[in-house]
């Protein structure tokens, strides 16, 4: 396989975070029942004329600016023309040859790599209703999602392996969440993701014949869609075929890809003037003022925990991937001292109840940075901590503290209390006892984890460690 080398662009659909359609007044809501969210517009009938939602050409000049793109302040809409099942109308308005953002880039780390993914552009354009297959055979189409607005982010074909590919999204999607242009749910196909790869020779001076893998909505998904296309290709070219110029998609109970159709070339889609929508004109004031409105981005944030809190790359590389995450650790990390213990906490125990692509937290950031605190202090052990996480993760509206308090969660530093169970320790254990005063430094943990289990594992280890080392040749 070393032998050829892959070659990927990635195509990113994100659908805008706005109220209405992106020609028309209609709501934007996931889940309504069928067909319930539409007008002539959506549908396309006859004299219906369009009106382009300004929102969506804001919120696409934010992802522009975001994505280090120049931004046209002239650009068109293109009518799209081929047969589309789910869009009435048979053609989409989208932009061709005068995208309003263009010329950008995205550095992503992987394998302990920086890598400089360019962006070739970003256009705005309507989404395409819905098939629904029934097991009778039939084909139902729901138009709801017709118009719901779309930027398509199209990447350079920088991309040279699966897990490039992964990193570039996982760091795409956390700029746009950082934009709040959109919620970025993968599994509600507000985020999905277009794959073309060509595979050659690694001695070749062109690349191969490209083939599409269309609508993958997980970053696993895209990885394993990538592994499986570049092996396809790599079987067909030892045995001397030749790559067909195809759409497909990824099946993810075979874990193979399948042919779908041949690919359209740009001909094919006839691609003119709408004439219904006039130019879109965007001023520098404009622009600036839309660029000045988006917060600090996960690079920023990142270098700020590293240089201002003191966290290592990799904890403020996680903290930083999802705002939410982000938000969360600014808000409790503003109530407590004990900020790289509010971080393991974070990306520890939270992260595992989590369990999910998209972060989420019930826990108040008060309790967060509570909890934080009486880690960071000594006052509970790393275990109370699992369990009181677990318990204001059912019930935020507990209070750790209290639930430390009022059932005897705190950590025992106490040397009085200590004392006679580590007497009691070394009396027990004496081959433990005496294997220590022989010099094996590994026998005070049966002792100490003796403590432990008399104290129902709250004993604070350094203090019983402590106890012992200062008793045993007493005994």
């Amino acid at each position: 396989m070393a032998e050829y080398v892959m070659t990927v662009g990635l195509e990113v659909h994100i659908e805008l975070k706005t109220e209405t359609k992106i020609f028309c007044s209609c709501p934007v809501e996931f889940g309504a029942p069928p067909n319930s969210n539409i007008c002539p517009v959506c549908i396309g009938l006859p004299g219906a004329l369009p009106s382009l939602n300004r929102r969506v050409v804001e919120y696409a000049i934010k992802a522009g600016s975001a994505l280090n793109c120049s931004i046209n302040k002239l650009s068109f809409m293109d009518r799209k023309n081929y047969f589309y099942p789910d869009l009435p109308k048979a053609y989409q308005i989208s932009q061709y040859d005068t995208p309003l953002c263009e010329n950008g880039h995205l550095d992503v780390e992987c394998d302990g790599r920086n890598v400089r993914i360019g962006i070739t552009r970003i256009h705005i354009e309507e989404d395409a209703g819905k098939l629904i297959h029934t097991e009778g055979g039939e084909t139902l189409i729901d138009c709801n999602r017709c118009g719901t607005p779309l930027i398509e982010i199209v990447s350079d074909p920088d991309i040279h392996s699966s897990e490039e590919a992964k990193a570039y999204l996982k760091a795409l999607r956390a700029i746009i969440l950082t934009t709040g242009i959109s919620d970025c749910r993968m599994n509600e196909g507000s985020m999905r993701c277009d794959v073309n790869i060509s595979v050659a020779p690694e001695d070749s001076p062109i690349r191969g014949q490209r083939t599409e893998i269309k609508n993958i909505n997980s970053f696993s998904f895209v990885g394993k869609a990538i592994e499986a296309e570049y092996h396809r290709q790599i079987e067909i070219l030892k045995c001397g075929g030749t790559i067909e110029r195809e759409t497909r998609r990824y099946n993810a109970s075979t874990g193979k890809t399948e042919s779908m159709r041949s690919k359209e070339s740009v001909e094919d889609y006839r691609f003119f003037r709408e004439p219904d929508i006039i130019p879109v004109h965007v001023s520098a004031e404009e622009i600036e003022k839309l660029k000045s409105s988006i917060p600090p981005l996960p690079a920023e944030r990142k270098k700020l925990y590293v240089e201002e809190i003191n966290l290592p790359e990799y904890d403020a590389a996680l903290l930083s991937s999802d705002i939410t995450l982000s938000d969360i650790f600014d808000s409790a990390a503003k109530l407590t001292e004990h900020k790289k213990a509010l971080a393991n906490l974070l990306l520890g125990e939270v992260m595992r109840l989590c369990d999910s692509e998209e972060f989420y937290c019930p826990i108040t950031a008060k309790s967060l940075a509570e909890l934080s605190d009486m880690f960071g202090n000594g006052d509970i052990n790393s275990s109370t901590q699992k369990k009181l996480v677990a318990r204001l993760w059912d019930d935020p509206t507990l209070s750790p503290r209290h639930i430390a308090e009022s059932e005897s969660l705190w950590q025992i530093k106490d040397e009085e209390r200590l004392l006679p169970l580590v007497l009691e320790a070394i009396e027990k254990n004496q081959r433990s006892a005496v294997d220590y005063k022989n010099g094996k430094t590994n026998a005070l943990k049966a002792l100490v984890g003796y403590v432990m289990g008399k104290t129902g594992g709250l004993a604070e280890p350094k203090t019983a460690e402590k106890l012992l080392i200062e008793n045993i040749f007493k005994c």
